[in-house]
């Protein structure tokens, strides 16, 4: 082998154990709740969320899928719910919420979040909704537990 392919090959190894390497795993929470776990870009938010002193609620945001991990989606873009998205996530659980958590301190369009969902959300789910994509096709997905993506 010569020199520069064997210089190529080396390189190619080393960056790609570099990717390994710095890759983010799943939480355990993520890998193993919901029947679904997508890593995707929070692509729209539509309005502004309500203040959470007049009661609980649900609100409906529109993501674009980057890698499905486990389960099915349909579709590269899916409509998700998430219980008051004003609180960061590990505090947003309580009586009425069922299991819900994650690291995700708060929602702005472009961020990247991994994480495990059930479907469809009023299923899993059932009270005040605030879904600005109503007349929109599609699923609406229960965010069981949101963490930062890559």
């Amino acid at each position: 082998m010569n020199l520069r392919r064997f210089a190529a090959i080396a390189l190619l190894s080393v960056c790609a154990l570099g990717f390994v390497a710095c890759s983010k795993p799943a939480s355990k929470e993520v890998a193993s709740m919901g029947s679904i776990e997508v890593t995707a870009r929070l692509e729209e938010i539509k309005d502004k969320f309500p203040p959470n002193d007049l009661y609980d609620y649900v609100f409906i945001m529109k993501y674009r899928v980057l890698r499905v991990h486990r389960g099915n989606v349909t579709g590269d873009t899916i409509l998700v719910g998430h219980y008051n998205p004003l609180k960061p996530r590990r505090q947003a659980q309580d009586q009425f919420s069922g299991t819900v958590g994650g690291g995700v301190v708060s929602f702005r369009a472009g961020d990247v979040h991994r994480m495990a969902l059930q479907a469809p959300l009023d299923k899993h789910y059932m009270g005040g909704i605030i879904d600005k994509y109503f007349g929109e096709p599609g699923v609406r997905h229960w965010a069981i537990w949101t963490d930062r993506g890559q």
